[in-house]
């Protein structure tokens, strides 16, 4: 088994930001996803895990170790169980859902990224998590691939808002594939019903620019104060439970269509920040930061990002 090296990370970044990997490898099955790992711990490498680069802003430095890519793939039904590679993208997910006429996960029509990284960071949108449909989750662990996969259920995973025992540990454990419960439906409504949420999409986020989707978490309504409450009632929304979106706070504090360098706050979502072309990742952490101190200062709220930052710097 041999790692690319030098191998450009901008080409996997949603966002088309970042330098580049030293070494580079995309294992198709468990087997060689173990093996990589046995051999990334020999030579002593640091090691990142991607997906498809949906969440990530990789430092324009590039990352100094191993990149791992698990592309392990595979879809297969069992009774109204289905059984998904954690490198298969949501996309075909749903597609497949259509095809097999089960329901249940519509609402992640338009969802970007692969199933492993929406387990990792329980993805969820419309009400919707992806916690509720999962039975169980295998995973093996990085620092000791010899000692077999990891079968949790989903009590085991500890999932919580867009997060997971997998996000917890920090890179501990790799997603190999899940088992998802659905239930039976028409497809034609099934498809109907992701159709609505794509176009959804479409309308609301600025899909025309090259983003990481939304930069910040939205916030607990427990994280406010009264009068913060009170003025932002007419936006609260449950996803799952009452929040206040994090677009309407930056709208509030004057920071739609800020721009540093060729990153810019999205005029149309204002929880996204945009690549309008040849911006850097130290445009947008200038941008997040701005974004951040301003929602402190005028709502004395602390923003948590969504962003997983890949590299040596923050």
């Amino acid at each position: 088994m041999s790692f690319q090296e030098n191998v450009s990370l901008k080409q996997y970044s949603h966002y088309k930001i970042g330098g580049p990997a030293r070494y580079f490898f995309a294992p198709k099955t468990a087997v060689e996803l173990v093996e990589a790992l046995k051999k990334a711990k020999a030579e002593n490498l640091r090691l990142f895990i991607l997906g498809s680069g949906t969440n990530l802003l990789i430092d324009d430095k590039g990352f100094d170790g191993l990149v791992l890519k698990p592309e392990t793939g595979g879809l297969q039904r069992e009774g109204n169980f289905v059984r998904v590679g954690a490198g298969v993208a949501v996309s075909d997910f749903l597609n497949f859902l259509i095809a097999e006429s089960l329901s249940g996960f519509e609402w992640a029509g338009g969802l970007p990224g692969t199933i492993g990284g929406a387990i990792r960071g329980n993805a969820g949108a419309f009400g919707g998590e992806t916690k509720d449909l999962v039975k169980d989750v295998i995973s093996v662990d990085v620092q000791m691939p010899d000692s077999g996969l990891i079968k949790r259920n989903r009590a085991g995973c500890e999932f919580g808002y867009r997060n997971s025992v997998f996000k917890i540990n920090n890179g501990r454990e790799i997603v190999v594939e899940a088992v998802f419960e659905l239930q039976p439906g028409n497809a034609e409504e099934i498809k109907k019903a992701i159709d609505e949420k794509i176009k959804y999409r479409h309308e609301r986020q600025p899909l025309e620019f090259p983003n990481i989707g939304s930069i910040f978490k939205n916030v607990d309504v427990r994280q406010a104060t009264p009068e913060v409450e009170a003025a932002c009632k007419h936006v609260i929304k449950t996803d799952p439970f009452p929040v206040i979106p994090t677009a309407h706070l930056i709208a509030e504090a004057g920071l739609k269509g800020k721009q540093i360098g060729q990153a810019m706050i999205s005029e149309k979502h204002p929880n996204f920040i945009v690549n309008l072309g040849g911006a850097t990742s130290a445009d947008v952490k200038q941008l997040i930061a701005l974004v951040k101190s301003s929602v402190k200062e005028k709502f004395g709220i602390q923003l948590e990002e969504e962003v997983i930052y890949v590299g040596d710097s923050k």
